[in-house]
């Protein structure tokens, strides 16, 4: 098998408070002016990616896994999950609010619609001077209390609303409540799934005149409010290699993710344990492997296949690494590795309610 870093064509979904800032920040050539998503990598029944370069091109990256999963995989995926992908990968642009909504674990999602669950996590590329995000419930809130305030027309009460900047970091595991504010541009890493549930929409009315549907009873069912959290943004742990910084954002069962900010060179070793996926945030490059250079342009994303032996950037960027990881202990592992210390570890996104 042939393997090389793949390219995605966009697959561009409409929204009622959608917008056209990935046409401005990613001079993209966007289908309208209310584009909401941008599913940039994905292998979802609403949405699967067309491989856009190479000798794939106009295959699809659900096709090519399953006639080769190991290679592009790696050994890491269990087998009875190599015809399946466990990732989706966005861009989602808020001209206006997104409804309040919660997304259900695996558990739940398995039983009601045989998918995984969906916990994700937003790296905040613009927002405008003021903009806000709903980031779970205020502490204290109960479900018989949010129940009661849904009834009265009272949820805006117990939502925790916090004011960010772009470099912020989220990771919202499932069963938190959120909500992207107007005039905010991130990325996303989630897991593969489309489940939603909506609490709240702002009384806003569709363009059919209606209001949209909301799922309270499974709302509810889903929200986990044992969860107790100051509710802010996340803080990376970060090194400076000379060449390169490296902050680690997030990490849980089921992604890693590392911001890189290359000033001259990175490089990255694989060994056919795992794949990874790189999203170009900004600058460019070469990206260079098998003796090969592939231009690294401003937000594109980049599928590394686990078959791949190294990889190495030229140039100055700065994107996302993404990849499964073993377990928590092969994490704590590689952040001592990297510098820092056992305490450290633990403040990372994700790793406090991550069982060993």
């Amino acid at each position: 098998m042939i393997l090389y870093p793949l390219e995605f064509e966009p697959i561009y979904k409409s929204k009622i408070w959608g917008g056209d800032n990935l046409k401005r920040v990613y001079k993209r050539n966007l289908p309208g002016n209310k584009i909401g998503e941008s599913w940039e990598l994905a292998a979802h029944p609403h949405g699967t990616s067309v491989i856009a370069n190479g000798p794939y091109k106009g295959k699809t990256l659900l096709e090519l896994i399953k006639e080769n999963p190991e290679p592009l995989l790696g050994k890491r995926i269990k087998s009875e999950n190599q015809q399946t992908f466990p990732l989706l990968i966005k861009f989602i642009d808020a001209n206006d609010r997104l409804s309040v909504q919660v997304h259900p674990d695996n558990e739940y999602a398995r039983e009601e619609k045989n998918e995984y669950g969906k916990t994700e996590m937003w790296y905040i590329l613009e927002a405008k001077p003021g903009a806000k995000l709903i980031y779970g419930l205020k502490n204290g809130t109960t479900e018989e209390t949010l129940a009661r305030a849904i009834e009265k027309g009272q949820i805006e009460l117990y939502l925790n609303e916090v004011e960010v900047k772009k470099g912020d970091i989220f990771f919202i595991p499932a069963g938190t409540v959120h909500a992207i504010g107007e005039g905010i541009l991130l990325a996303e890493i989630q897991q593969n799934s489309d489940t939603t549930y909506r609490l709240y929409d702002w009384i806003r009315k569709g363009e059919d005149g209606k209001g949209r549907e909301l799922h309270i009873e499974k709302a509810l069912a889903v929200i986990d409010f044992k969860r107790k959290s100051n509710h802010t943004h996340s803080r990376p742990l970060v090194k400076d290699n000379g060449d390169y910084t490296r902050a680690f954002l997030a990490a849980c069962p089921y992604f890693v993710t590392e911001k890189i900010n290359t000033k001259t060179a990175y490089q990255l070793n694989l060994s056919g344990d795992r794949f990874y996926i790189l999203i170009n945030l900004a600058g460019e490059g070469d990206l260079i492997c098998a003796n090969k250079n592939y231009q690294l342009n401003p937000g594109k994303t980049y599928f590394l296949p686990a078959g791949l032996e190294q990889i190495q950037i030229k140039g100055r960027a700065e994107f996302l690494l993404t990849y499964i990881p073993g377990n928590k202990k092969d994490v704590i592992e590689s952040l001592i590795e990297a510098g820092f210390t056992e305490e450290e570890t633990k403040t990372l996104a994700g790793m406090e309610n991550w069982d060993i």
